[in-house]
């Protein structure tokens, strides 16, 4: 049985709810969800520069955790990127 997810403190603004490539419609793309806590993770670590230990406390996470949410989500990127995919990205909701 797997281990209940920790509440994570997520304070990232999320600008739009999809990025995909120009000229494409979004229907005819095979879509990757980035998840909240990714995101989070992804601004955390590439746009405020911290690192592990300090994103992962700013989160309420383990730096473990923290590894595991930055390697997915940087997958997903390269992926939807590389590959031409459509990344949807986290809705706001209230908890954040």
């Amino acid at each position: 049985m797997a281990r209940p997810k920790k509440c994570r403190h997520l304070s990232a603004h999320v600008p739009c709810s999809l990025f995909k490539p120009n000229g494409i419609p979004g229907c005819e793309l095979e879509k990757l969800i980035l998840d909240a806590d990714e995101f989070e993770a992804l601004h955390l670590a590439d746009v405020m520069k911290l690192q592990q230990l300090q994103a992962a406390k700013r989160m309420g996470i383990s730096r473990q955790t923290f590894g595991n949410l930055i390697a997915s989500a940087r997958h997903k990127v390269a992926s939807a990127i590389i590959e031409g995919k459509a990344l949807v990205l986290p809705q706001p909701t209230q908890e954040q």
